[in-house]
């Protein structure tokens, strides 16, 4: 029986959608202080899901529902427009879910991540950063993957008709294949450089990478220095068992 309009899917394909989230802090200006925040509260923050250097997302993401501390009135929060995010007053740190419901073409189950919402400085000149009352910013780049989208859903990803584009690259079949493996029209490349409020880009990734590999050649040494270690005591303990047992063999004697 053939499947239902829409439910068919392209088999052997995964197209992959990248994201940030996380959260956003910083401690109340004690001149400026929110009139509504209760009086514990020392911080405002804000905690969203949005797309790389401010990349449209709705086209996959239909909404998102946050899940905070029990202790919020209307702890739940969904937000189905963005900017998928949400603002609010507290004094302690704890773990939000985040929930992305995507459209209804994806046909695809909620996807559900964790956040740990972080409102004290941490790294470098932690003092420094608190006097100057600095925003704390805890983020995530993270990649959706889709495997085998419905064509109704792959052509939403793509931006444009599947069986359109594969007629207007021609009958070699090459291009087909193209457009499968780049996703089709609409791109999931991150930018090539870093911008003004985006980290993530190649050459952070590039830089990473180096990062890692120059990290496993330490990693590597040490094990190297560890291991001859390891055999000169071997040979020293063999060398002291061999005149352990001489000196024993001479006062029997």
């Amino acid at each position: 029986m053939p499947a239902a309009t829409g439910t068919k899917r392209v088999r052997g394909v995964s197209v992959y959608r990248p994201f940030v989230f996380g959260s956003e802090a910083q401690p109340f200006d004690p001149k400026s202080r929110p009139p509504n925040a209760p009086p514990d509260h020392t911080h405002q923050w804000r905690v969203f899901v949005k797309g790389v250097n401010g990349e449209d997302i709705t086209y996959w993401l239909r909404k998102v529902q946050f899940k905070l501390h029990e202790t919020y009135a209307q702890s739940v929060r969904t937000i189905e427009q963005p900017p998928f995010e949400v603002t609010e007053t507290g004094w302690g740190e704890f773990e939000i879910q985040i929930k992305l419901y995507f459209v209804p073409e994806s046909t695809e189950k909620p996807q559900t991540l964790w956040h740990s919402l972080k409102l004290h400085p941490y790294g470098d000149d932690i003092e420094g950063k608190r006097e100057r009352r600095e925003k704390v910013v805890s983020q995530n780049y993270e990649e959706v993957i889709f495997n085998e989208p419905v064509e109704q859903f792959y052509d939403v990803l793509t931006g444009g008709g599947l069986a359109n584009q594969q007629q207007s690259r021609g009958k070699s079949g090459k291009g087909k294949q193209a457009l499968l493996q780049n996703g089709g029209g609409r791109t999931a490349e991150i930018p090539d450089n870093d911008s003004p409020g985006n980290p993530y880009s190649r050459a952070t990734e590039q830089a990473e990478l180096e990062k890692l590999a120059n990290a496993m050649k330490t990693v590597d040494q040490m094990i190297k220095e560890e291991k001859d270690r390891l055999v000169e005591r071997e040979k020293r303990l063999a060398e002291l068992k061999d005149t352990e047992g001489v000196l024993v063999v001479t006062k029997k004697k």
